[in-house]
């Protein structure tokens, strides 16, 4: 198989890339504004990768790849959610115009699937527990309603064009090569970075918010077997586990050996309260259950920011 994929030097990307390099072909599609080449370096050095620097926006670009792909694996996005609050319009052209650019081309060259990297945020405050897909969507940010759009815009593809589709909704991912620098960065690298330096930890709010954190080489997994499958729809990608700010810190603390003062700044815009998932879907349809416990996670991801300091 060839497969295209959007976002393939970033974090979760690149990640893809090393499980699907050894048995397919890959083209990786990155402009790098958040991705990096160092993720990737590793496996240009094979025949069966190919490296496009440029970005989904661009519709020549994308048609012109997706010609003699059997499947795209869309991970590409603005994806932060306070980036989005500060550039709605960005987010828009990116995450909207992007995903249907692709579903264009995939259509025009008869691509037979598109896994598309959703999110738990449109899920918002909804207090219900756990976070089901048949729940109506409450979104808080202009990144989840550009995720919900590009959800739509998946289903309507299927439907009326026969394009596949599968749509992810990520919870919370954590793991190697997830940068800590930007200032958009997730939650588990930048306590990591701050742990290491002997740094105090800032936690917007008071920590007793909750994530439904999942490891990266997990989610992995569930691109592959949606890909994979014909199955079609809305998965919740998660543990289905409830983790607080103030307990993950803890944990952080203990596995890195760490101990330093927390911060309590006022909580930040858009931002969601509490998230879990009910993972019982893409357990019965896509055959996926999480292999990694948080803690073992949480482990291999501070032995890699350790080996990779500065």
């Amino acid at each position: 198989m060839h497969y295209l994929i959007t976002g393939g030097a970033g974090f979760i990307g690149s990640h893809l890339a090393d499980a699907l390099a050894g048995s397919h072909d890959i083209t990786i599609l990155d402009d790098l504004s958040s991705g990096n080449l160092t993720n990737i370096r590793h496996l240009l050095e094979s025949e069966r990768c190919t490296f496009v620097e440029g970005t989904f926006t661009d519709e020549d670009l994308v048609l012109s790849l997706c010609d003699g792909i059997d499947g795209i694996f869309h991970l590409g996005a603005l994806t932060s959610v306070q980036q989005s609050v500060e550039a709605p319009r960005r987010a828009h052209e990116v995450n909207i115009g992007g995903t249907l650019t692709l579903l264009i081309a995939a259509r025009e060259h008869a691509v037979r699937k598109m896994v598309f990297a959703s999110t738990a945020a449109l899920y918002g405050n909804n207090p219900v527990f756990p976070k089901t897909e048949t729940m109506l969507p409450e979104p808080l940010s202009p990144y989840a309603v550009s995720k919900l759009t590009g959800e739509y815009y998946c289903r309507i593809f299927s439907d009326l064009y026969g394009v596949k589709t599968a749509c992810l909704r990520f919870f919370n991912v954590f793991g190697p090569r997830q940068d800590p620098h930007s200032d958009y960065a997730a939650v588990i690298p930048i306590f990591i970075s701050r742990l290491l330096e002997g740094r105090p930890l800032t936690i917007f709010g008071d920590g007793e918010q909750t994530r439904d954190f999942i490891f990266v080489k997990d989610v992995v997994a569930a691109n592959i077997r949606a890909m994979e499958g014909d199955t079609e729809g809305v998965f919740n990608i998660a543990r289905g586990e409830r983790t607080s700010l103030n307990d993950l810190a803890s944990m952080l603390a203990d596995i890195a050996g760490s101990r330093t003062e927390i911060v309590y700044e006022a909580p930040r815009a858009g931002d969601v309260r509490h998230s879990m998932a009910d993972v019982s879907k893409a357990r019965d349809l896509l055959g996926f259950s999480p292999a990694h416990s948080i803690g073992d996670g949480l482990e291999e991801t501070v032995i890699w920011f350790e080996a990779h300091r500065n």
